[in-house]
């Protein structure tokens, strides 16, 4: 209320419902005030709100309230008893509609009722004489005193009087002020939908944040917050749909979170002008527009972040089967590729068994994927489809460090890692397992967890202290700084004198900071939320996750946390070129597209030209080598050797012959006299029996090509109960397909010939070996379509094999006319065949099942198919072919045990899916045996296999192992000597002594070594010439010199020797000692790194003598007078400094390789006179720092280190130790 004097009028006060406000330092007084005559009361609703710029009160102005236009009636007040509001018409005031009640009337004793919000109409209210004015529950802060009005003053024309209007309607324009309003902030989410996400708790999460807001001092001063929960469907289109009922229940929104209606929401919140917040929406979507912000940093660019620190360029996305995580997947894939990453994959597991498989096979088919985004709920939090996405990628192999998987919800919360280790992993060893190959981009907690920040919570009474803080998803928190973001982002803008609309929101949504639910949060120029991430990795064999890296988007790269990556196998993903991360680069070498594109597909014709002429060229030679060689398939008559037997007499065509005890050697006591192709099946073929299976017809030609390139898929065919295939006979004009002859005939022979006793185990050997042919074939994809008792045959070893297989195949091919099947040859011919011819040539894999089924019968039976049955062959097909009632054979329970009839009961079931599937009936025929082997032939020679296997796999096993000994021991002697010498000692021949004409030598050693030693513990020395001669070691590496010996500090290497390198080895010893004199400079003792290391070099060329002395331990040693004098350059050096002869500097310069050299002048050696010396102190395009030789000290030696050097500390230690030593 606003006042003029800061007097209380008489007796009266002005109750504004539960709360006083204040305009100012005084009180209201009568002028300019709104007056209501007479005794009726003013009641304006349960709140305040704040009018825009301008308000007219006469004639037929219109009312503009915040931007909005309210018509209310057809006139304004006027003085009388003028009406101003007629009818249910409504104005938006400040984003919230004002229901204006019937009548509004400015005299007489009519009321004025504000519905259930108001409008503060400027800033002064006045109730004369004894009337109050009524405020509604909450009041605005409209000055700092309470009015209590007087009576009227006589003659006071109150809201009338002309001369206060004007003042009226500048208080009018003025921005609210004060606690005037208040500013209800929309939640938007699937919460009911998704279970997980209700797990939220995201009414508990706003009610936390309004509350802490309305007592925050730093954002409370200009409006009173308060929240709604509004429901997102997890449909798209009913989502949008909600989205447009939520007009007037909230003046901004967090949300929503589901990509596909961000657009719509965006559009509706620019309609409106009311701001929106969220995190779901991915920034840079063409079709979003409208005032948002997102009060995350956006997700797809903490992830290429990471991506680009690892080189990780090839991404696939899998989607779990929710339109949430579908758009989001989509959406995360569209930004990735925005930034030139190659997402090739985006794949959605679809709700059933196989989904996850499916969804992995995509990314394992495509190329190079080295990250695969999971979008969908985390496993640790609960979400079911990562866990079967990860137990699949682990049975496929795709978790063994290949591929890195990264979950990402996780982008959106806090995982609270900290909290100790995650009952999913704890529960599932194959899913901890599987869950070392995912890495987890979490928002960074640095100083305490989400757990530890609700139980804060709960501890301050602010949230119920029954909930449990792990049950509740961290995405609580998310919810809580999104509603903070926005409300920070109103009141920046309130300060800034705008009015709080969706754009002017969104525009101050920047350069704040906050403490956020758990972490700090600071906004951004760009609108958007600036907070860390951390890289969690899983423990090796444990349930806990650990920080790795840290992400700050404000600074380049990822900072090491000093924990490392483990991966499971040792080693990550490959990288990938950084031309990926680059956006002015294009990843294909830097030559043109264009080009690229017109070599590819030149290249592309050359290959599909060169597979042609390939392709035409292997013809050719497979067809020479199907017509001739060792591969042939046609035979002739030169091939083969046709005899008769009895058996072949009897029967040619129908059954296989039984020859029980025939073999190749009895063949000179067979008649051969007047057997063909035509009156006889058996022939032998290089010393072995052969059997030919006839085409029908007359006569045959030519063999076309098709059937010989079928009949070559079928050659290929080999297991022990599979029938060979070894060719084609044609001659004579008979076409016929040789196999191998099996003595004991056809399966149909064995169990009609009543002197073969065949016991269960006999059978079921037999019937054992019939699953084990038919499941190679099914395996193969190879339907037989005509298997019968007569087209298994049995070997000398009681063993069955598998024949005609791929015969109609053949037959089809030759296109050789089908001849009408017999009614007894259909026995075997499963229903649904019968019915339809066509697909009785081609036969199915459920008709071979039926076929088993029928054989099974006759095994146990040992009779005919469906013997049992008193009819006729023709009515029992027509029978079978038509059911009802079903017939089928039946099989006495004596005969076999009732698990067997029960499985061939089911193999001849007429429902052809019903059937078992042959690798199904292989299981429970072992199961039915308990696993024995049934044939005692095979078992012992199984049993001596098996054994002799073990013994090969024992002595491979050992060998190896040799072999990776003689390996290391080979590498340690040619470490000690040279290849050449390592070998003849190891064959035992002498190494004579050898000469070389010139090589160059290298000596160096430390300056003042005796005085750091003596200063140093012995452990401490041992340490130093390691760690300075493994230096030296990694140096010499790059150059063509041999490392000689160390002896004490001195280190020796020469060049030319013992590979001769002509005059190179002066080259290369000079650069080498260059390299070890840069490096010295940078080398520091460990236990004494204030005293610097100095050596200093002695290089000398010449001829000498190599050989290797002595037979235990042998070395090998260089003589000659060159060692001296390389020696002697070495010992009358200077510290940093590269002493080198005469001689080496004559063939220095002879390479012409710009070395740089200084004369040093005569120097005296020992036994050698005074020479000319020069010091090497560089070479041209060498720009290794070298370290600065020390200045030289008149009168001294300047070979030494002084006491002076050597750190107090250590002498004073030592000195203890020994006395007297560092004086």
């Amino acid at each position: 209320m606003a006042a003029l004097d800061s007097k209380i009028f008489g007796n009266k006060r002005v109750i504004h419902g539960n709360q006083v406000a204040t305009i100012d330092s005084k009180m209201a007084d009568l002028d300019g005030n709104m007056a209501v005559p007479g005794n009726k009361r003013v009641t304006f609703g349960n709140k305040m709100a704040a009018p825009d710029s301008k308000m007219a009160v006469s004639g037929s102005k219109r009312v503009t309230f915040c931007g909005h236009i309210a018509t209310i009636g057809s006139k304004m007040a006027a003085p009388g008893n003028k009406r101003v509001a007629s009818g249910n018409k409504r104005g938006p005031f400040i984003n919230k509609m004002l229901v204006l009640d019937t009548k509004m009337a400015a005299s007489g004793n009519k009321r004025v009722t504000f519905g259930y919000k108001t409008a503060a109409l400027g800033g002064k209210m006045v109730a004369p004489d004894n009337m109050r004015v009524t405020f509604g529950n909450n009041m605005a802060a409209l000055g700092n005193k309470m009015a209590a009005l007087s009576p009227l003053p006589p003659g006071h024309r109150g809201l009338l009087a002309p001369l206060w209007w004007p003042g009226l309607l500048l208080l009018l324009l003025l921005p609210p002020l004060g606690h005037g309003a208040t500013f209800k902030v929309g939640v938007v989410g699937p919460w009911s939908c998704d279970p997980l996400l209700t797990r939220a708790l995201p009414e508990l999460a706003a009610k936390l944040a309004v509350t802490r807001l309305n007592k925050d001092p730093a954002v409370n001063r200009g409006f009173w917050f308060d929240y709604v929960v509004l429901d997102e469907a997890c449909h798209p289109a009913q989502a949008v749909a909600g989205l447009v009922r939520a007009e007037g229940r909230a003046s901004g929104f967090v949300g929503p979170l589901n990509p596909a209606a961000c657009g719509a929401a965006g559009l509706l919140a620019a309609a409106w002008n009311k701001p929106l917040f969220s995190w779901g929406c991915l920034r840079g979507e063409p079709w979003l527009r409208g005032p948002v912000a997102w009060p995350l940093p956006p997700a797809p660019a903490v992830l290429y972040a990471v991506l680009r620190f690892f080189r990780w360029a090839h991404v696939a996305v899998v989607c779990s089967q929710q339109d949430l995580w579908r758009e989001a997947g989509r959406g995360l894939a569209d930004a990735l590729r925005a930034r030139g990453l190659p997402v090739g994959v985006v794949a959605t597991m679809e709700p059933h068994a196989e989904g996850a498989r499916t969804a992995l096979r995509q990314v394992q088919a495509a190329d190079k994927v080295r990250v695969v985004v999971m979008c969908m709920h985390s496993v640790l939090l609960g979400g079911q489809d990562q866990r079967l996405l990860l137990e699949a990628a682990a049975d496929l192999g795709l978790a063994d460090g290949g591929m890195v998987f990264v979950p990402y919800d996780a982008l959106a919360y806090s995982l609270p890692y900290r909290a100790g280790p995650f009952a999913t992993l704890t529960n599932s060893s194959k899913l901890r397992r599987a869950y070392d190959a995912v890495l987890t981009i979490t928002i960074d907690c640095p100083e305490r967890s989400f757990h530890e920040a609700f139980r804060d919570a709960q501890r301050g009474y602010e949230v119920p202290t029954h909930i449990d803080p792990e049950q509740v998803h961290p995405l609580f928190g998310t919810i809580y700084n999104s509603i903070y973001f926005l409300a920070m982002a109103v009141e920046q803008a309130r300060r800034a004198g705008r009015w709080v609309m969706g754009a002017s929101v969104v525009a101050h949504a920047r350069a704040f900071q906050l403490d956020g639910f758990c972490q700090p949060v600071a906004a951004g120029e760009d609108g958007a939320a600036h907070m860390a991430y951390v890289v969690l990795d899983s423990e090796p064999r444990g349930a806990r996750l650990w920080p790795t890296f840290r992400l700050d988007l404000g600074s380049p790269g990822l900072r090491y946390l000093g924990h490392p990556i483990h991966w499971p196998r040792g080693t990550g993903p490959g990288t990938d070129p950084g031309c990926w991360f680059n956006a002015s680069a294009l990843c294909s070498g830097g030559v043109d597209p264009t080009f690229v594109l017109l070599m590819f597909i030149l290249v592309c014709a050359l290959i599909l030209a060169g597979a042609a002429i390939a392709y035409y060229i292997r013809r050719r030679i497979q067809h020479g080598q199907l017509m001739k060689g060792p591969n042939k398939i046609v035979l002739t008559m030169e091939d083969l050797t046709f005899i008769n037997t009895q058996s072949s007499k009897k029967k040619l065509d129908e059954s296989r012959t039984s020859l029980a005890g025939r073999s190749a050697s009895d063949t000179k006591s067979v008649k051969s006299l007047g057997a063909t192709p035509e009156t006889t099946n058996v022939a032998v073929s290089e010393g072995d029996w052969v059997w030919l299976k006839k085409f029908p017809g007359e006569t045959h030609p030519e063999i076309r090509p098709a059937t010989k390139m079928a009949f070559c898929k079928l050659r290929d065919l080999r297991h022990e109960n599979v029938n060979l295939f070894l060719g084609f006979f044609h001659d004579c004009g008979v076409l016929a397909v040789v196999s191998e002859h099996c003595s004991r005939g056809s399966l149909e022979d064995l169990i009609r010939n009543e002197d073969m006793k065949l016991d269960w185990m006999f059978k079921s050997s037999l019937l054992l070996d019939l699953i084990k042919g038919m499941k190679y074939l099914h395996h193969r994809e190879v339907i037989h379509g005509r298997l019968k008792s007569r087209n298994c045959v049995v070997d000398g070893r009681f063993v069955l094999k598998v024949t005609d297989h791929g015969y109609s195949e053949l037959l089809e091919a030759q296109k050789v006319p089908r001849q009408p099947p017999r009614a007894q040859d259909l026995f075997w011919t499963a229903p649904e065949l019968l019915r339809d011819p066509g697909l009785q040539r081609r036969g199915t894999f459920r008709g071979d099942i039926y076929s088993v089924a029928i054989i099974m019968q006759e095994v146990i039976c040992r009779s005919t198919p469906f013997c049992m049955l008193d009819m006729a062959p023709k009515e029992i097909i027509r029978k079978v072919e038509r059911p009802p009632p079903l017939c089928r054979p039946s099989v006495s329970v004596d005969q076999a045990p009732m698990e067997c009839i029960q499985l061939m009961k089911q193999c001849w079931s007429e429902q052809p899916e019903r059937r078992p599937t042959i690798d199904q009936i292989f299981d429970q025929f072992k199961t039915l045996n308990k696993g024995r082997k049934t044939n005692i032939i095979d078992s012992m020679l199984r049993m001596l296999e098996q054994y002799s296997s073990n013994l090969e796999d024992l002595i491979r096993e050992r060998t190896e192992e040799l072999e990776i000994e003689k390996q290391k021991t080979d590498k340690l002697l040619t470490q000690m000597l040279p290849p050449s010498v390592a070998e003849a000692l190891k064959t035992g021949a002498a190494v004579e002594p050898e000469y070389f004409e010139e090589v160059t030598l290298y000596f160096s050693d430390i300056v003042g070594f005796t005085t750091i030693s003596a200063m140093s513990e012995p452990i401490e020395v041992v340490d130093l010439l390691n760690d300075l001669y493994s230096l030296f070691d990694a140096i010499i590496g790059s150059h063509d010199v041999y490392k000689v010996e160390t002896i004490g500090d001195a280190y020796m290497v020469a060049s030319g020797l013992p590979k001769r390198n002509g005059n190179r080895h002066a080259g290369e010893i000079a650069n080498m000692a260059l390299d070890i004199l840069s490096a010295v400079g940078s080398f520091r003792m460990r236990h004494m790194p204030e005293v610097s290391v100095r050596i200093r070099i002695g290089l000398h060329s010449g001829p000498c003598v190599a050989g290797v002395v002595g037979l235990t331990m042998p070395r090998y040693c260089l003589f000659g007078d060159t060692v001296n004098t390389a020696s002697r350059m070495e010992s009358t050096g200077l510290p940093y400094r590269i002493h080198v002869s005469l001689r080496t500097v004559q063939i220095l310069r002879l390479l012409n390789e710009g070395f740089k050299l200084e004369v040093r002048g005569k120097t005296e050696l020992k036994g050698k006179g005074t020479e000319d010396t020069y010091w090497l102190v560089g070479r041209e395009g060498f720009h290794k720092p070298i370290p600065t030789p020390p200045d030289l000290v008149p009168g001294a030696s300047n070979h030494g280190i002084s006491l002076a050097e050597i750190p107090e500390e250590r002498r004073k230690k030592l000195e203890k130790v020994r006395p007297g030593l560092a004086k």
